[in-house]
């Protein structure tokens, strides 16, 4: 076992905080705070404060129900370590709640034929989904950044 100072890999971390490896480099995109070593062929190494700030951020995204944004935001003020109650709009019950059930059907409409019921999305789904939009809106900004820049050398 590794001592408490060790850094680790991301498998390493990935099993510690039983979460996929592509979530935690979804995060570092999301969290600049979350600076990993690099070394070669691109090999990440966490230290431990890299860890327990991984470990704060799943808790309020998974525990506490906040969405990247509100994550990010607590971050922005320096309010991780005591955070007050998440607004509406930090929380997975409101802000981009209703993007994923745009995206993924809330079973109301089956295309105008009858009324199928479909069971609700399971939260982990819901969670997986959500993050997934937050990276599209992200991406789309860029590219909408990028054509901009394009449009204006032309």
């Amino acid at each position: 076992m590794k001592s408490a100072t060790a850094y680790r890999t991301i498998s390493e971390v990935s099993t510690d905080l039983n979460v996929p490896q592509h979530v935690l480099r979804f995060w570092e995109t999301k969290f600049p705070q979350i600076r990993p070593l690099k070394r070669g062929g691109g090999r990440r190494y966490y230290r431990p404060e890299d860890v327990e700030l991984l470990r704060r951020i799943q808790a309020l995204l998974y525990e506490d129900r906040y969405t990247i944004k509100g994550v990010q935001r607590l971050l922005k003020e320096g309010r991780m370590s005591d955070p007050t109650p998440p607004l509406p709009e930090d929380t997975d019950d409101g802000g981009d709640a209703a993007d994923v059930e745009a995206f993924a059907g809330d079973g109301s409409d089956d295309g105008g034929e009858g009324g199928a019921d479909h069971p609700p999305l399971p939260d982990a789904v819901r969670h997986e989904i959500t993050m997934v939009l937050d990276e599209l809106k992200s991406l789309r900004s860029v590219l909408s950044r990028l054509s901009e820049i394009g449009s204006k050398k032309s």
